[in-house]
Order: C-alpha cells, then structure tokens, then sequence
C-alpha cells in the first residue's frame, strides 16, 4: 500500500486537501461558540453492514480532524452515531436526533430507501441531510428536496462511467447482457439507469433477475446465467450480496466477463483476490495517487490499522464539506447551508484533480469518479491491493458534468 511521509498528526492539522476549515476568531469567541451537533445514521448491521462500519470510521476521523483545526468556524464538534438498520428505523432515529439531540444536522447513511425517509425528517426541520452512500437517481429526482445533499454519486453517473469502458471494450453493441439486480430502492433505479443505457447504445438484455437483499445462495440464478451464455454479466448488488455472488461465480466456474454500474471496495476485499474479477466503478480508492489521497490512506490506516474504503473516503469529506460549509456561512442553520452549498464560492477540494460542487438544481456533488479492475491473482502482494484505478472519469479534457447526464429517476424541484 502506498504511503507518504507526513505523519497523522501533520495530516490533522494540515487537512486531508490543505481546507481552511475555521474562521479567524479570538480565543474568547471561540470558547463562548455552542458545539455544533453532527448526527450520524448508517446501517451497522445486515447486509450493508460493512459499509456502515467504514462509513463510522470516516466521520470519527473527520471530526477528530476538524477539532483538531480548531473546530467549524471556531465551534468544536459533537458526533452522534446511531444504527440506522432500515428505513423506519432510520426516520425514527433521525426525528429522535433533531427533537432530542438537537443536533445541527445529519450526515450519513447508505441504503437509498433509508435516505428518503430521513430527508424527509431533515426536511420537516429544516435542517441538512448529507447523503453518503445511497445510489438512487430519484433521490436526486422526484425525490429530492432542498436540504438533501448527495456527496456519493448516483446511479447514472456510474452507468455512464463503467458503460464508457464496455463500449471500449467491444461489448454493447449487439452483444447479450444479463443483470442481477438487488431487489430494493437502489437496485431497482440502477437497474432502469442499466437498461437506458443499453437501449441507446444496442445492448440486448437477455436475462434480468431480481434478488432478494437477504438472499445468500446464488446457485440458481448461476445455472441460469450458465444456460443463457451472455458476454456480459452485470451485478446491481449491494453490500454482501456481491460478496457472495464472487465467491460462488468462481466456485461454478463461470468465465462470463464480469462488471457492474455500482461497487464497493469491501466487496472485492471480502471476496479476496481468487475471487475478485471484473471491472467496476468507484467513486474513490486506497490507490488514487495524488498526495493528498495518499496522506488521508496513511491517516486512517494509522488509526484503524486498514486502508480506507470508499464510503469512508465519503464520509470523511462529507464532514469537512459540512465543516467549512459551516465556517463560510457563520451559521449551522438549515437554510444559512443551503444557500452557501447552492453558491458559487462552494467548491471542495476532494482528494482528487479537480475541485467538487453541489449542482443547484438537484444538490449532486458533481466530481470525478475512477474504474478498478481486478488483478490476476498471481500478481497480488496483498489483501487490500487488488486492482488497479484508472485516470480520474471524465477526462481532464471534458466537462465535469459529462456523467451526469441522460439520469433517470424524475424531474427534481426544490
């Protein structure tokens, strides 16, 4: 695993991207500043269980961080972590943090059902709710509302990503495709973002199933990718499901080309690399080698002895955006937010090339996003380097937005 110098003190007072986090202030402003109060939901149990683990690994980091800047525009930060498990659970315990708590805000989540219901409370309050993990276009859609903000990317941004790389590898155009797809809020949206993908560009879907999120025996569903013979199979899983879905491809000997629209690194982790294939989007890696990625690796593998998935990576940034957010609106207030992510000025550097920003018509971080592609499994060295990353998706020539077009999930009004 790559790594820098600088050491995890250096990094906490520096910042994972050089940010400003705080705001001039005398000493005695400061301590008279009431903390600002982070709510932080995600699933720490079920089958995105091990997403939400790094998901909480991230935003304690990012909160140690800011802290350790001297706070969000000079007010130290108190964090709030609860499992959110599943979608009404999640709506209750986003009520109980605004209503009991009093906290300023929520970060989080991962399951796209989930993040409706807590916006939807968010909403009710007026206060932010950053969203770090869930997929769906509609979120961004006809389900949007004017405190959600999207730090993961949606669902169509990794359509157009990965669909980029299987057009350039010959397999779109008149070629036989067959989708496993997770049967919830998330997988069904991927899934309409998969097959307008393929309308456009000649793809034939000839085998479309949709799997239970609890479902751990794939035996079934293989014979029948066996029998159907596609070019290409494609996953719209999520968490363990995909997981398990490499560990039984490679136990029936399938050698089907292998992908998805949506993925996450702990995937191809716990599958290990006998089983890791394909190609895949990602949002961010462990590998990315800029500085600043590299420094935030050395940081959090100095603290929690492992290199950083992707949704850490997520809400990490999500709490140094909300930070300096924060700190350039002089207000933790829902509305004083808005109006500050929805400007100009707000712009986040984000361990990649290019800065980040908040669309304002549908609040989508709009960023660069990267492909990974398994190793062969003889030229592994280790447990977490498995794959390689492409150059940052678009690129340097293309417009930002370039992904983020031709999305499926409704017409957002805020």
């Amino acid at each position: 695993m790559t790594t820098t110098n600088k050491t995890r003190r250096e990094f906490l007072l520096t910042g994972a991207a050089g940010l400003a986090l705080t705001v001039a202030a005398p000493a005695y402003l400061r301590a008279q500043s009431a903390p600002l109060k982070i709510g932080h939901l995600t699933p720490t149990t079920g089958f995105l269980g091990p997403l939400g683990e790094y998901a909480q690994m991230g935003i304690q980091l990012a909160v140690e961080h800011i802290n350790a800047n001297g706070g969000a525009g000079g007010r130290q930060v108190e964090l709030i972590m609860e499992d959110s498990v599943n979608p009404q659970t999640a709506s209750t315990k986003a009520e109980r943090m605004f209503e009991r708590d009093q906290v300023d805000m929520i970060i989080g989540e991962i399951s796209s059902a989930s993040c409706l219901t807590i916006s939807q409370v968010a909403a009710r309050y007026k206060k932010c709710f950053v969203n770090t993990g869930g997929n769906s276009d509609s979120l961004r859609g006809k389900d949007c509302n004017r405190y959600m903000f999207h730090v993961e990317t949606q669902n169509s941004m990794y359509v157009n990503a990965e669909g980029q790389f299987f057009k350039g590898e010959g397999l779109v155009d008149g070629k036989n495709w067959f989708t496993m797809t997770a049967d919830y809020a998330f997988g069904h949206d991927l899934l309409a973002a998969a097959k307008a993908f393929l309308d456009a560009n000649g793809g034939n879907l000839v085998g479309d199933e949709l799997v239970p999120t609890d479902a751990t025996d794939f035996s079934s569903y293989l014979l029948k990718i066996r029998q159907a013979e596609p070019d290409v199979v494609a996953l719209n899983l999520a968490g363990t499901q995909i997981t398990n879905f490499f560990k039984q491809y490679s136990e029936f000997g399938l050698d089907f080309t292998l992908g998805g629209f949506g993925f996450d690194t702990v995937s191809a982790w716990a599958a290990g690399a006998q089983n890791f294939r394909g190609t895949w989007p990602n949002v961010w890696n462990h590998l990315v080698p800029n500085d600043p990625s590299q420094a935030f690796v050395k940081a959090f593998s100095d603290a929690y002895e492992k290199p950083p998935e992707n949704q850490a990576w997520g809400d990490y940034n999500a709490g140094l955006i909300m930070a300096q957010a924060v700190a350039a609106a002089g207000d933790a207030s829902g509305d004083a937010l808005v109006d500050y992510l929805e400007s100009s000025e707000a712009q986040f550097d984000l361990m990649k090339n290019r800065k980040g920003y908040f669309r304002p018509e549908d609040h989508q971080l709009i960023q660069e996003i990267y492909a990974i592609t398994a190793l062969p499994a003889d030229q592994v060295k280790n447990e977490w380097d498995i794959f390689t990353t492409s150059e940052p998706l678009p690129g340097a020539g293309e417009p930002l937005e370039t992904l983020a077009q031709s999305v499926t999930g409704g017409t957002c009004s805020l």
